[in-house]
């Protein structure tokens, strides 16, 4: 019965600190008590554990609380240690410096693209508040990169699990004209962005592979609009180049595999 208790006590801290996003970085006892469905006595003591040990922290004036330091901290080491990380970071700030545009990478994760490395230009501060770190597959070309590599089969079981729900007027929402788009990502080799996820705000996208041509992540840069469509040609190359340049430090050798480079 303890046993059991305490896998109950670590579900409910787990589903606690889910509840803090970009939208709702501060949240009072009330408002958890009603996502959970948890007694307020219930949630008191979760909260003061959790705070304790430094996942949450209170905010004196509003007496609210988010997320601690210790999930910063955890996260910077989760950060430094994935391989992605590690070998895509330098040709992304490269990209980044030549290009002066916005340069992310992403790994597939629940359904989404997870953002793992994020490179701004000083003149593309405006954008960096909003996105991510986690973003929608089927709105972003970071997130079309990956689609792009999935399975027939895994493509379908996602379309059947996702809503399409609209970021702009420029959002896909009709899954068959989707289908198309991914199949032309698949063709020309990088996926487009066309102001889906955020107005004025464009992006290209490519995949990363790593030995065997397994999918590891996929590389984008964004900018505004304007200026990453008079730039396509150049800045698709420019992706290309680096997504490659980051596939063979992965261990991905094509002409192993019987395919073109």
């Amino acid at each position: 019965m303890d046993r059991e208790n305490g896998i109950q006590s670590v579900n409910r801290a787990l589903n606690l600190i889910s509840l803090f996003t970009h939208g709702s970085p501060r949240l009072g006892i009330t408002e958890i008590s009603k996502a959970l469905g948890l007694t307020k006595p219930t949630v008191h003591g979760l909260v003061r554990t959790l705070a304790k040990q430094g996942f949450l922290q209170q905010d004196p004036q509003t007496r609210k609380y988010g997320l601690g330091l210790k999930i910063y901290e955890l996260g910077i080491v989760l950060a430094g240690s994935l391989d992605i990380n590690q070998k895509g970071a330098g040709p992304a700030y490269q990209l980044a410096k030549r290009t002066g545009l916005v340069s992310r990478i992403a790994i597939w994760d629940m359904d989404s693209a997870l953002l793992t490395v994020n490179i701004e230009p000083r003149s593309h501060l405006f954008f960096v508040h909003q996105i991510g770190p986690r973003i929608p597959a089927y709105a972003s070309g970071i997130g079309k990169a990956l689609l792009s590599c999935l399975e027939v089969g895994e493509l379908e079981s996602y379309l059947e699990r996702i809503n399409l729900d609209p970021y702009t007027e420029n959002t896909i929402r009709e899954k068959d004209r989707l289908r198309l788009e991914i199949e032309e990502t698949r063709r020309r080799g990088y996926a487009i962005d066309r102001e889906e996820n955020v107005l004025g705000l464009a992006c290209i996208g490519t995949p990363i592979f790593g030995q065997g041509g397994r999918l590891e992540a996929s590389i984008s840069i964004s900018g505004e609009a304007k200026e990453v469509y008079e730039r396509m040609e150049t800045l698709a190359r420019e992706v290309l180049n680096t997504s490659k340049e980051i596939s063979r430090s992965m261990g991905y050798f094509p002409e192993s595999l019987g395919l073109k480079p």
